[in-house]
């Protein structure tokens, strides 16, 4: 008997984990060193702590709000914190990693100028959506990869990349299961959490978005505080039988759109004119994983990964999902 025919006999066709997945595609480049796939070890290993902190949030009495601002000026929730301490304890003891930078964090973590020894940039959002935890709702970890630009001066630079430059991007759902969807360029895989054996298992090898769905994603309470362009689309799409579908947490809403297909928006807004997203630690990185399924994703009607950021903390507004969908947006934008 052939190990194809056996493997679905025994129930464990899809026993490929995210380590061995990432090994096998280090072994296509001949001249890898592992730093990469050690780095998005680190990840995978940081996120199965905080999913699981997140499963027993309520009883470990760490739900709530900290009582402190966050660099954004935001009040930090008790799991703000602990994920970003996760996240920075996991990959600032990774070799290749010059800089760590965080949405919780004012400044990078610079942990080497070398760029020889320390080919790499990470930078998260280490919980997208945390207020969601007190009412049991999804929520979510975003990274993006970069390379180390020695050149840069001061070295603080060297994080300011536009979008287009990522290697790597991806995002931890915690929800009824643990997904992770990562992309390094060559499409779009998805992993689940098996808690029996703590590993992330392949499911998807090759994730592509619906073209079309009727469906969009965005806050409508402002509404009135949008844009012409968003509020037109907005009409036309009551019109058109749409349905709206919204979670409060970019990660469970973009995963909803990469799997069934359909818009998110988050446009600018009276108060927030450029927009409220983070441009490097959650536009861009979700930019990379929608495009590469096969989709679009744009800031105003600019592609989203060419837009020059001028500061690490920098705001946009974001429009993404199926290809046909978003045209419909930016046809109203134009």
């Amino acid at each position: 008997m052939k190990l194809e025919d056996a493997l679905p006999q025994l129930g464990q066709e899809n026993l490929l984990s995210i380590q061995s997945y990432l090994l096998a595609e280090e072994d296509k480049h001949p001249h890898a060193t592992g730093r990469f796939t050690w780095i998005l070890s680190a990840i995978s290993l940081a996120t199965k702590y905080i999913a699981a902190r997140c499963r027993r949030a309520r009883i470990e009495d760490v739900l709530g709000a900290m009582g402190s601002e966050n660099v954004q000026g935001e009040e930090q929730q008790k799991l703000d914190v602990i994920a970003n301490e996760t996240l920075l304890a996991c990959l600032g003891k990774r070799a290749g990693l010059a800089i760590v930078a965080s949405e919780e964090n004012e400044e990078p973590l610079i942990l080497s100028c070398d760029g020889q020894e320390r080919p790499y940039i990470a930078l998260f959002d280490p919980l997208d959506g945390s207020s969601n935890l007190d009412t049991c709702g999804g929520v979510g970890t975003i990274f993006s990869i970069l390379h180390h630009d020695r050149r840069a001066d001061p070295i603080e630079n060297a994080v300011r990349q536009k979008g287009v430059n990522q290697i790597a991007a991806g995002y931890v759902l915690y929800g009824p299961s643990t997904v992770l969807v990562l992309t390094t360029g060559r499409g779009v895989q998805m992993f689940v959490l098996d808690p029996s054996i703590g590993s992330f298992l392949l499911v998807d090898a090759d994730v592509r978005i619906p073209q079309a769905n009727k469906s969009y994603s965005i806050n409508e309470a402002y509404t009135n505080s949008f844009p012409e362009g968003y509020r037109k689309y907005l009409s036309w799409a009551h019109d058109n039988g749409y349905s709206s579908r919204y979670a409060g947490a970019m990660v469970a809403d973009v995963h909803r759109i990469l799997m069934k297909g359909g818009v998110f928006l988050y446009p600018p807004t009276e108060k927030a004119p450029n927009g409220k997203l983070r441009l490097m630690y959650e536009a861009n990185p979700m930019a990379m994983i929608i495009e590469q399924a096969g989709g679009k994703a744009y800031s105003g009607t600019m592609r989203t990964m060419e837009v020059e950021p001028e500061a690490l903390h920098q705001r946009t507004s974001v429009v993404l999902g199926s290809s046909d969908e978003v045209d419909i947006v930016l046809s109203n934008l134009a």
